[in-house]
């Protein structure tokens, strides 16, 4: 499909497949274009983002739209590139999960401003990526495909699994063929194509944008790279949420996962938004972002003072945030920055004891990304970057059952069926 910039769309009309969606535009110079299936920009060949005319008037009204809508992603329709009668269609309807306030953790960590975890495990296939799935799969309807595709770390190919079957989409996704088990099996359970590629995402991805220009992907929709304008929007209703969780406030600060950065982007362009319709109050916010040592590219380079974000191999149990090459890198370091925020990275044994902690303290079994937060979240209090005197929201993105192997875990030990045996263990 050949990229054709248009003039007209600096005043457009919404489209009905795309809600108050008008244009994609590059983030980088500001060109917009057609809502289509494209991802790069034809001037600059810089990341395109979808543009909105988002509904003006009054914001008590619209919260109250917004909280008569339905319990998932839906309810935040007007402000999402999809169909007015999206709660209608056959999907996975993702969102509305728990925000928990987390005292017991806050005491372990001194937080006394209160501390919450939004707990996304609670999706359908248990990880946030259900979100940007949902979205994906509006914009594929729209243009026509057939197969519905991606690169994964592992939660997006089972989300991209279970979503295409529930559409009644074919799936062929692509996971770097080491990933754990866990990963695996979900996202090969729900009778779409599974292809393990050798070598590590960044290769995966690659051979990706190859076969998006091959004939053997006529029709195909990837959901984070044809579709990724769209597939990003998602990771928004997570800000949305946060603050309507919260009685319609801005969290002080959040910490996010870093894979590919896009999650933590989206997150701040949520929040700007919901500033800008007057739904929350406009008053400063810090965003933090959490990298595995082992894949820590982005923090390097905000540790550093660079602006560029030099790609690594990765090497961490942090498989799922293992994107060596983070696309979405450059515009964390800004956010992290404008906002007074930081980029920090923990050890592999520091991700485990954030996994340990967090469900000792809360009964939450969160996945190494989980974990990752946790760990950030401590080192920065630790080191004073974090406040803990503020309301802090800490970003629990997956379920540590598709984990397992990060942690070591079995009986605490084992007896006869005795009371004899049950006292000699001491318990």
């Amino acid at each position: 499909m050949a990229v054709q910039a248009v003039e007209s769309v600096t005043t457009p009309a919404a489209s009905p497949s795309f809600g108050p969606a008008v244009a994609l535009s590059c983030r980088e110079c500001g060109e917009r274009f057609e809502l289509g299936p494209l991802f790069a920009c034809a001037v600059c060949f810089g990341p395109l983002e979808v543009a909105y005319e988002l509904p003006a008037g009054d914001p008590e009204a619209l919260r109250r739209r917004i909280e008569a809508g339905p319990a998932n992603i839906w309810r935040y329709a007007p402000l999402l590139p999809v169909p007015a009668d999206v709660a209608d269609r056959p999907n996975l309807n993702p969102g509305l999960t728990k925000l928990v306030r987390t005292d017991n953790l806050a005491r372990e960590l001194g937080v006394t401003g209160g501390l919450y975890v939004k707990d996304d495990s609670g999706n359908p296939t248990h990880s946030f990526k259900d979100r940007v799935v949902a979205i994906a799969v509006e914009a594929a309807r729209a243009f026509g495909f057939t197969t519905l595709s991606c690169s994964s770390t592992g939660n997006l190919a089972g989300a991209v699994g279970a979503a295409a079957a529930r559409a009644g989409l074919k799936s062929c996704v692509f996971i770097p063929h080491d990933l754990e088990a866990g990963k695996v099996v979900m996202a090969a359970v729900y009778g779409g194509d599974l292809v393990g590629i050798e070598g590590t995402y960044d290769d995966v991805n690659r051979f990706c944008s190859e076969l998006i220009g091959d004939p053997l992907g006529e029709g195909w929709g990837f959901v984070n790279v044809n579709l990724r304008p769209y597939y990003g929007e998602g990771s928004k209703t997570l800000a949305y949420e946060i603050c309507e969780q919260l009685g319609w406030r801005l969290p002080d600060q959040i910490v996010v996962p870093i894979a590919s950065g896009s999650q933590l982007t989206k997150i701040d362009k949520g929040l700007r938004e919901l500033i800008a319709l007057g739904l929350v109050e406009d008053r400063p916010y810090k965003i933090f972002g959490a990298q595995a040592e082992g894949c820590s590219p982005v923090s390097r380079a905000f540790k550093d003072g660079h602006d560029v974000v030099r790609p690594v191999k990765p090497d961490t149990i942090a498989k799922s945030l293992a994107i060596g090459n983070p696309a979405d890198g450059p515009y964390v370091l800004d956010i992290a920055r404008r906002t007074g925020g930081a980029v920090e990275d923990v050890t592999d044994a520091e991700i485990v004891d954030g996994i340990r902690l967090l469900a000792r303290t809360e009964g939450i079994f969160a996945e190494t990304a989980g974990g990752v937060t946790v760990g950030v979240t401590r080192k920065l209090i630790e080191s004073g970057a974090l406040d803990p005197a503020l309301t802090t929201v800490v970003l629990n993105t997956g379920d540590g059952l598709k984990t397992l192997d990060a942690v070591a875990a079995g009986p605490t030990v084992t007896i006869r069926p005795s009371l004899d045996a049950f006292r000699s263990a001491g318990l």
